[in-house]
């Protein structure tokens, strides 16, 4: 249709993430993590659904009681109950977009499925949680991390195009 037809937006994705997981972290051990290993937690045994085969880890961070610094080990169980939060957020908006698209275009979305991007789009059985929760197919595109930019630069190539989609249009 040559333009946005209904659209949404939060501000939950890697950031919310890393946040949920450092507060699991403090609730359930009262150790203190820093935003680079809730990074790192995430990356390496993070999924947005369980996994068959549970990944363990060992972590550092300070004990909030004595102050020092302490290893404890956490699985990948935990940490997808942690994020269960914000990835629920993210499922409800895409359900909230998809509830205002007009009957034609959402015979497409759920014919062809959908295509997410951006570096959470990286996360463990991300395309896998929200094709359940959602019921149309998700797919993870190749190299997420650079679609948007990628985009950026083909829009660029057909500025003319978008500025006449961008019209309003009056009847």
């Amino acid at each position: 249709m040559n333009g946005i037809v209904t659209w949404n937006s939060i501000r939950t994705a890697g950031m919310k993430l890393d946040e949920a997981i450092i507060n699991h972290i403090r609730r359930r051990y009262n150790l203190a993590i820093g935003e680079q290993t809730a990074e790192e937690i995430k990356i390496k045994i993070g999924s947005a659904t369980p996994l068959e085969e549970t990944m363990e880890l060992e972590i550092k961070g300070r004990d909030q009681v004595a102050g020092l610094p302490r290893p404890i080990k956490i699985n990948s169980d935990e940490i997808t109950e942690a994020m269960s939060e914000p990835l629920a957020a993210i499922s409800g908006v895409v359900k909230s977009v998809l509830e205002k698209t007009p009957p034609e275009l959402a015979s497409d979305i759920i014919d062809r499925g959908i295509i997410i991007t951006g570096g959470t789009a990286q996360l463990r059985n991300l395309d896998l949680m929200l094709t359940q929760q959602i019921g149309v197919p998700c797919y993870v595109a190749d190299n997420p991390v650079a679609c948007v930019a990628l985009g950026a630069g083909m829009g660029l190539e057909i500025r003319e195009a978008l500025e006449r989609a961008a019209m309003p249009v009056y009847y």
